[in-house]
Formats: structure tokens, sequence, C-alpha cells
């Protein structure tokens, strides 16, 4: 990724919850910038564009304008309300060009295993050393060829030019196994016939 999204943000005046829940009901989300040893930025950006801009790619990295001036930067926290889902707060990281971040890229997986065989995803993301402005949207593993007992590892995970490998090379991203044989309980027995009628009682 080569290319970046420029949002322009507002400098913030106003602190506090009730700031915070003014500003989202405005159509904002509160935001923080730092890094590099640059003064710290408080300021919202419009959440549907950031929505937008981080859209199925939450390593993207931004072009923030803040008081007239540009900054590239990373988004290091992104949260969410837990039900309603809107973006509460947004913690962005400064990053210069040519430098190398660590970031939690999803793992996805293509191609098909082995017919009759169960497929599981141990990790769904790995962590790797990238330059800032060359993080992958995802890390593609084929599952073409793997049948029962073959074991994808972090380590033979292909990773673009350049970038290192941070999580542990011996953990598990791909098992395939047999699948489970499901066994049907055994019908119950009929039931036992009615028991004989009770001899009448004697008179």
């Amino acid at each position: 990724m080569t290319d970046t999204i420029r949002l322009v943000g507002e400098k913030r005046t106003e602190f506090g919850k009730g700031a915070a829940r003014r500003a989202r009901a405005a159509g904002l989300v509160p935001a923080v910038l730092y890094g590099h040893g640059s003064e710290t930025h408080h300021f919202t950006l419009p959440a549907r564009e950031f929505a937008r801009a981080v859209k199925g790619d939450a390593n993207r990295v931004l072009t923030i304008v803040v008081d007239g001036e540009e900054h590239l930067a990373l988004p290091r926290a992104i949260v969410r309300h837990p039900i309603k889902d809107y973006f509460q707060h947004v913690d962005l990281l400064i990053v210069r060009r040519g430098e190398k971040v660590t970031v939690d890229v999803p793992v996805h997986l293509v191609g098909e295993a082995a017919p009759g065989t169960l497929v599981l995803h141990e990790t769904v993301q790995l962590a790797i050393d990238v330059d800032a402005l060359a993080i992958p949207e995802r890390l593609e593993v084929s599952l073409d060829g793997l049948d029962v007992g073959d074991i994808v590892h972090a380590g033979s995970v292909a990773l673009p030019a350049g970038a290192t490998l941070v999580t542990d090379a011996e953990t598990v991203v791909v098992a395939v196994q047999a699948p489970v044989a499901v066994v049907e309980p055994e019908p119950e027995a009929a039931a036992a016939p009615a028991a004989e009628a009770a001899p009448a009682a004697e008179s």
C-alpha cells in the first residue's frame, strides 16, 4: 500500500465525557495523534469519512491534517461502542516514510484442502514488522494440496518483501484433520409390551 487517505481534523477545545458525547452527536469521533517526540494533538475527525477510510483495513496509513500540518498516521487503537458500534475514540501513531512498524495482519485462507478433510484455522492474524507504507491488507495461506495431518506454521506464511515475522515461527496457523465421526445414538429399545392385565381380584 503506497497511497493514503487524507482526513482533516478539527482541534478540540473541550474535553471530558460531556464534550466527547457532543462531538459524537455531531458526527465526529474524538482522536489523539502522537509519536516521534511530536506534540500530542487532540482533535476530532468526521466519523463517516474515518469509517470509510479504515473499512476492511484497520492498518491503513492515513494523512491527517491538524492545525494546517500534515502527518502520516497509523491507527493504533479504535474504540467502538460495545452495543451501538459507533466510534468512541481513535488513537493515531505518527509514522515516517521508510519506517517499519509492527502490526497484526489478518490471515486469509485460499484454495481447498483434500476432499473429506477438516480444516482448522488456528491463528487468524500474524504480527509482522513491515514498512509503514507497505502494510498488506491480509496474508494468504493456500490450502491446495493439504491433506490429513498437514500443518502450516507461521514461519512458512509468505510475507511482503522486506517484512519480517514477529509472531513465533512455530505458531500453528492451519491444521488439517480427518473429520470427526458423529456417532448416532442407539435408538431406545421399543417399549416393553404392556404388562399383562392383573388377575381379577378374588371375590
